[in-house]
């Protein structure tokens, strides 16, 4: 039998099979030899000590011991070209992941995306940070595969309890991913390899007879007795099904404003909202690993930091080792921030969302929008950021300890936020008790990781698309709206999920919500 341990080894004899096996011949005490194989379970960093430590959990095969290398294949798909339909509003993983499992329960998916297919989305990426010019409906938030294909790809989820992470991690594999995302603690794929696995999915959904459109903008969803009928697109032209999955993203507006006026029911929802801070990687990389050169094993340091602020959870966000920061408005008139590394994390910065938690009462300026009250908030400060760094996609800057102390920037340097910057006292971007909040916490954070407090960090704003500001209402076990018969709210956009993983897990329960229904 295969003898599984659990160790802790130098970043050296990790990433070396030569050394790995040399150290757990020790262990076992028997010759290197003798070791036929090595599988890794899992992999994670220790940074607690000055000596930094890799825990492993492996599998050793010794000789004579069985062991054949595992290829992860995907689930056998049916042609469902003559299956019953279902409309499926958004190529993101929630959406893509839910036609992925209606094929595989004999259904077939109309997925219907209102941006371009991810080359498509090049141009549009381009152009925003280039031209400042803002398509609405192809950006970093919307074309094929959402907000999370050109913004990162983190894979990492608490999400735990809402379904079957490691099923999700397979499928991207079998589409091409590296198998280092079943291992790793906080597996990422990395903007410059997503797309292709996202093109090879669509693909997949072509194959065995789903559709997929793009360019095409739901304007209407029809509803009779309470019950969906359809959709109507950008043309006027009507897609007919009884089923629809609505998986729009968190920053799909005029979805919420359209499930508003046909008073479908939804509500305000709570999110955070803060900053973007850049510190350059060598500067964390120091912080957190306790050294002035981290080493060729040792990748990019991530950090993560919560702090209570006057009664509010501050922390931060989506934080992005190795990385850039990008410029994510999906409207003209507005700024909005977020950040993304390559699959290396091999870029000089280093950037995070630090942000902060808002209550309902923090809407009641907006209470006449009714359940858009966060929306329209939301939108004040992205707005009131356009125009203070002046009206093109530049976004406010403030070096860190400035902001701290109240003191405009006389300078800004260069940054990785491509647009550029223009120096502005943040307070006047939000609301003074936020802004109050993030000055002390911001000297909080450096009291808990010393250095991290320079006036050498820039914070860009705002970090405002966290989370969605509506929630759709769902019945808890069939996830069918509480309203509407045939409408399923799912993902992000809905408020059910927080990332990748747990929007393609959210995507795949209510495809097979629908499959029950139709049993």
């Amino acid at each position: 039998m295969p003898k599984e341990l659990l160790l802790q080894v130098t970043p050296e004899i990790a990433a070396n099979e030569l050394l790995l096996k040399d150290y757990l011949s020790k262990q076992i005490k028997v010759s290197p030899k003798e070791i036929q194989h090595v599988s890794i379970l899992k992999r994670s960093i220790d940074a607690r000590q000055k000596a930094i430590k890799i825990n492993l959990k492996v599998l050793i095969y010794l000789q004579g011991e069985p062991f054949q290398e595992t290829k992860i294949e995907l689930p056998i798909y049916k042609d469902v070209s003559s299956a019953q339909e279902v409309i499926v509003v958004g190529a993101g993983p929630a959406g893509l992941f839910a036609a992925l499992q209606l094929i595989e329960l004999g259904l077939k998916p109309i997925v219907i995306e209102r941006g371009k297919d991810v080359r498509g989305r090049r141009r549009d990426l381009k152009a925003i940070n280039v031209d400042h010019l803002v398509n609405e409906d192809s950006n970093y938030c919307f074309g094929e595969g959402g907000a999370g294909t050109y913004s990162d790809g983190k894979l990492y989820t608490r999400s735990k309890k809402r379904g079957d992470v490691t099923r999700i991690l397979e499928l991207l594999v079998a589409f091409g991913a590296s198998e280092d995302i079943l291992v790793e603690a906080h597996p990422h794929i990395g903007t410059n390899k997503l797309p292709k696995i996202i093109e090879d999915i669509r693909n997949k959904i072509i194959e065995f007879g789903g559709h997929v459109l793009f360019d095409t903008r739901v304007t209407d969803i029809l509803v009779k007795n309470n019950e969906v009928e359809g959709i109507v697109t950008q043309n006027g032209d009507k897609i007919l099904a009884n089923k629809l999955i609505l998986a729009t993203g968190h920053s799909a507006r005029d979805i919420f404003e359209l499930l508003d006026k046909k008073k479908i029911f939804i509500e305000a929802k709570p999110f955070a909202l803060g900053v973007r801070a850049e510190h350059s990687q060598e500067l964390i990389d120091s912080i957190q690993y306790s050294c002035d050169y981290r080493g060729e094993h040792l990748p990019p340091a991530p950090y993560s930091i919560v702090k209570q602020v006057n009664g509010r959870g501050m922390y931060s966000f989506c934080m992005c080792p190795g990385g850039v920061i990008a410029p994510c408005a999906t409207s003209p008139g507005e700024v909005v921030t977020n950040g993304w590394s390559p699959s290396k994390r091999d870029q000089a910065t280093a950037n995070s969302g630090i942000v902060i938690e808002l209550k309902l009462e923090d809407f009641k300026p907006f209470q006449k929008f009714g359940a858009l009250a966060g929306m329209e908030f939301q939108k004040s400060i992205e707005q009131k950021a356009w125009h203070l760094a002046g009206q093109t996609q530049k976004v406010p800057a403030q070096r860190m300890i400035d902001f701290t102390q109240n003191k405009v920037s006389t300078d800004i340097p260069k940054t990785s936020y491509v647009p550029g910057t223009t120096s502005v006292e943040m307070g006047q971007v939000f609301p003074g008790f936020l802004s109050q909040i993030l000055r002390e916490g911001f000297k909080e954070f450096g009291k808990s990781m010393r250095g991290y407090l320079t006036n050498e960090a820039i914070l860009h704003a705002p970090e405002s698309r966290t989370s969605s500001p509506v929630r759709i209402p769902r019945d808890q076990i069939t996830y069918e709206h509480l309203q509407i018969k045939g409408l399923y709210p799912c993902g992000e956009g809905a408020g059910y999920a927080g990332g990748i993983i747990s929007a393609a897990i959210d995507g795949e329960k209510c495809a097979l919500m629908i499959a029950e229904t139709l049993k």
